[in-house]
């Protein structure tokens, strides 16, 4: 049973991710961590994410910067789609979440080429939309609650350059799979838009 769920950032992809791993007990992976660990640690090293050889050096991060939580700052996520363009970096990080997601009993994972080249299999396939607007002002509140100093205004114009560089990119763009459902979550509440991916996942496994 595995559940692919893509989408671009801040669309509630994450979110609802977990709540289907919850809901039908099984284990869950955000791929797009992986990316922000990689980028996270080409900062650290002093490198250029824009450079093959520093992004691809990055990836034998260490298992424990995954707890780092500046992973999950709009700084790291920048970091993450610049070094997701590299193939060699997309090839890397391809076998860890290939392994999680054939393991057996089946898994969610959420990302941005789950259903096109991670899992093309899965039975389940979710394209989680919403609006730049919707998008920028959830993120917006997030970095609020976290006490970062970010205008409302730098977030849309930094989610504007993150889907263009991950649609634009050559290896493996994103894109919905040609079965997957798209899910558009501009006007849902948390509630509504898991609700909703719950009955999708339960009718394509129906």
């Amino acid at each position: 049973m595995i559940i692919a769920v893509d989408g671009p950032t801040a669309s509630g992809k994450g979110t609802i991710a977990k709540a289907l791993a919850a809901h039908f007990n099984l284990p869950h992976l955000d791929t797009g961590l992986l990316y922000r660990a990689v980028g996270r640690q080409v900062a650290l090293d002093g490198g250029n994410p824009d450079d093959a050889g520093d992004a691809l050096a990055a990836c034998s991060f260490p298992d424990s910067l995954l707890e780092d939580p500046e992973l999950r700052s709009e700084a790291s996520g920048g970091l993450a789609s610049r070094v997701s363009v590299h193939p060699a970096v997309r090839q890397a990080l391809y076998d860890r979440q290939r392994a999680f997601a054939t393991q057996a009993g089946g898994a969610v994972l959420d990302g941005r080429d789950i259903g096109t080249v991670i899992a093309p299999e899965a039975p389940a396939k979710l394209f989680i939309v919403a609006s730049v607007d919707a998008r920028a002002q959830r993120r917006f509140l997030e970095m609020q609650a976290q006490g970062r100093a970010i205008t409302l205004e730098e977030i849309a114009a930094d989610l504007e350059a993150r889907d263009r560089r991950d649609r634009e990119r050559a290896e493996a763009p994103l894109r919905a799979a040609d079965d997957a459902v798209t899910l558009d979550t501009s006007d849902l509440g948390k509630d509504a838009a898991i609700a909703a991916a719950i009955a999708l996942v339960d009718k394509a496994f129906a």
